[in-house]
């Protein structure tokens, strides 16, 4: 099923689908989507985010921008997405109503999976289907209410991750510098590669976001700021033709040999390693 709103002024754009991988090609005239998948199926959906694996469970929910590619395989079970572009509703610019930015969007390099309780699955569930009978409503504030359900269901999205992700002991004020750091690397990570540097944008110590990260996760500061632009670099050696040199340029680094050392750190291959090794696995799939 394919339920689409375009808003012809601003080109802007709402769609909802139920077989992702099947349907997607009817939005592709429109760039910059952001999505969010939700696997409402029995069945295990496994696909690739960036050359990576994978899988969503029954009733699991994750989120993607144009950030990252996906590739899904031909024999891809059914997924529902909500899809979306910034000139239907801007989550930057409308961060404070939502606050899912370097939660859902924007965040860490490494994506979120949400999982529906049964409690919850029965409220997405009767949401799907107000969006559903909203599409097929035409008249002049569909728009408006398409975007009011849009919001409502980030919102819940939100709601959700935050218990799953954020430790609860953590105050709202905590949450949000963690939430403004994520979103602050994902602006500066090709210039900014030191975790002082987003402290003094945040008016912090380094040891003020160190301590309160070693709450939040496993991951340090540094290690995300790390991990940002190594994914970035993984973009690029598998669908660019850029050299190492030239994708070490690109990324912030005075030289090769520096990327080459964050790289393999991180990754426990060379870049080059990295895409030969993609490149055969992609090459036997076929």
């Amino acid at each position: 099923m394919v339920k689409v709103f375009e808003g012809k002024e601003f080109n802007s754009l709402l769609a909802l689908l139920t077989n992702h991988a099947k349907e997607l090609h009817e939005l592709e005239r429109y760039n910059n989507l952001i999505s969010i998948l939700w696997n409402r199926c029995h069945n295990p959906v496994t696909f690739y985010v960036d050359g990576a694996e994978t899988t969503l469970l029954p009733n699991q929910i994750t989120t993607y921008t144009y950030l990252h590619v996906l590739k899904f395989p031909k024999d891809t079970p059914e997924l529902t997405s909500f899809n979306f572009n910034r000139e239907f509703y801007c989550i930057i610019d409308h961060d404070q109503e939502v606050s899912c930015n370097g939660i859902l969007f924007f965040g860490s390099s490494n994506q979120h999976i949400i999982d529906l309780v049964e409690e919850e699955i029965e409220k997405f569930e009767m949401l799907f289907h107000v969006f559903v009978d909203e599409f097929s409503t035409r008249d002049n504030i569909q728009e408006e209410m398409l975007r009011m359900l849009l919001k409502r269901l980030i919102i819940k999205v939100t709601r959700i991750a935050k218990k799953q992700i954020i430790q609860s002991e953590m105050e709202d004020s905590q949450i949000d510098l963690i939430r403004k750091f994520n979103v602050l690397v994902e602006q500066n990570y090709k210039l900014k590669h030191q975790v002082s540097d987003y402290a003094e944008l945040l008016f912090k110590s380094p040891k003020t976001l160190s301590n309160l990260f070693s709450k939040f996760s496993n991951s340090t500061p540094l290690q995300i700021i790390q991990e940002r632009i190594i994914l970035e670099g993984k973009r690029l050696l598998l669908y660019t033709d850029k050299s190492v040199k030239e994708i070490a340029y690109e990324l912030g680094f005075e030289d090769a040999g520096s990327f080459h050392k964050v790289f393999k750190r991180l990754i426990k291959q060379t870049p080059l390693e990295f895409k030969q090794q993609m490149r055969s696995e992609k090459a036997s799939v076929q």
